[in-house]
């Protein structure tokens, strides 16, 4: 059973069908789905649920499909860990990582919105879905395109991590590398997509895609006990993740899951690309598009499609937003590593360094509970750390040489973190 009604304008409010469509033809708004909520009310529950597997798709009714899913059936519901070491350092007494760098299959949380998008797609009878990417989207594309059987077309820009170009090609996608950045990749592909037939997961099936998202917020709910934290930190980079997040949490007072949702949200950017944030901090509604000049590229959008949204979810919960440089996020990946043995890409970096300034600034209260979210994977991105890790230890395979290492206080090196500059 389906419970989507259709769509329907964020600006207007004016309602159109389940179609392929992205942009209300009377005012340019851009479309989200439209739910029948008094019917999810009455049929779903928590113990209904409960028994249900641990993947995204325990929330079925409350995602855009109108049958059962037929990708992703395994992303999802990835753990939220109570970071009792890294809460010691920065000073907090509750701090939580909600932590998607280990989502299926491909390490991040664009799985979750890519599973619905290609399910959606499947459903409008595509055989061929595409993506503008800054990476991890093209992975997930790569991937679950691969499994449903259908062709796969991603546009990346030409200078993107290796690890991320490696881990689309892997599943034989076209890959098109384009000599731009990002909002020069997604104008064309906009382009490309007036003409040809092909599913664009983030733009002409977007409203769809966008919902995926929610999921994370769902699952942070849930696993908290259905209470949501006071604090979160979300990175962006579109603006889409942390709306959705948001929606989640008041789709779930909406159904009687939470009592009144005081969560406040806080977006996260890198310096070089923060457009989202300048424009909370000057309180304007104008998003001003910016040339992306950050080590962050999974969150280097200059001109993001829902920007203005992301402003009014954190100030309609009454958030703040903060920025870190590149040295931050670099100290903030190692820090992560150190204290909860996660391993996260730049953005998760640009997450817990915005957190950590949000905190020595009395900005996030010390005693009060935050989630962080950690939305991809450090394999992804190893050469943005390479330079700021200690080096290995060589010695020659005999206790002797051991020893003798030891006692030239080489170990002490690696314990006081000192940084030797070298290419692994």
């Amino acid at each position: 059973m389906s419970y989507v009604k259709g769509l329907k304008c964020r600006e207007c409010a004016r309602e159109y069908p389940k179609e392929v469509l992205f942009v209300c033809e009377y005012c340019f708004g851009s479309l989200e789905v439209n739910y029948d909520y008094a019917q999810i009310k009455k049929d779903l529950t928590k113990e209904l649920i409960l028994k249900r597997p641990e993947t995204m798709w325990r929330y079925k009714e409350l995602l855009p499909l109108d049958n059962e899913p037929t990708v992703g059936l395994n992303s999802g519901f990835t753990p939220l860990i109570r970071a009792g070491n890294l809460a010691r350092v920065l000073g907090v007494k509750e701090l939580y990582i909600k932590d998607d760098s280990v989502n299926h299959p491909t390490l991040s949380f664009k799985d979750r919105v890519v599973s619905v998008a290609i399910s959606k797609a499947k459903e409008f009878g595509f055989d061929t879905v595409a993506c503008a990417s800054t990476g991890n989207l093209a992975n997930s594309v790569a991937a679950q395109a691969a499994t449903s059987g259908l062709k796969a077309y991603i546009f990346i820009p030409a200078d993107l991590e290796l690890g991320k170009v490696v881990a689309s090609l892997i599943y034989n996608p076209y890959l098109v590398a384009v000599e731009g950045n990002y909002d020069e990749v997604n104008r064309l592909c906009s382009e490309i997509a007036s003409k040809y037939k092909w599913a664009f997961v983030n733009i002409n099936i977007r409203p769809y895609y966008a919902e995926g998202s929610k999921s994370m917020g769902y699952e942070i709910a849930e696993q908290l006990n259905w209470k949501t934290p006071k604090h979160i930190v979300v990175p962006s980079a579109g603006g889409s993740l942390i709306t959705k997040i948001w929606k989640s949490f008041q789709e779930l007072e909406k159904l009687g899951f939470l009592d009144k949702v005081e969560t406040k949200v806080y977006c996260a950017q890198g310096h070089g690309c923060s457009p989202i944030v300048t424009a909370i901090k000057e309180e304007s509604d104008i998003i001003r598009p910016v040339k992306p000049k950050t080590i962050a590229k999974s969150l280097a959008i200059g001109n993001p499609a829902d920007g203005y949204y992301a402003v009014d979810t954190v100030r309609k919960s009454g958030g703040y937003a903060e920025e870190a440089t590149d040295s931050e996020i670099i100290e903030a990946i190692k820090l992560l590593a150190k204290t909860e043995g996660i391993f996260t890409e730049t953005a998760g970096g640009v997450t817990l360094a915005v957190a950590k300034k949000l905190i020595e600034n009395k900005i996030i209260p010390r005693d009060e509970s935050i989630v962080l979210c950690i939305t991809g994977n450090g394999l992804k991105t190893q050469e943005v750390v390479t330079r700021a890790l200690p080096k290995p230890i060589k010695i020659r395979p005999n206790l002797a040489s051991f020893e003798g290492q030891i006692k030239n206080g080489i170990h002490q090196k690696i314990a006081e973190d000192k940084v030797i500059e070298y290419y692994i």
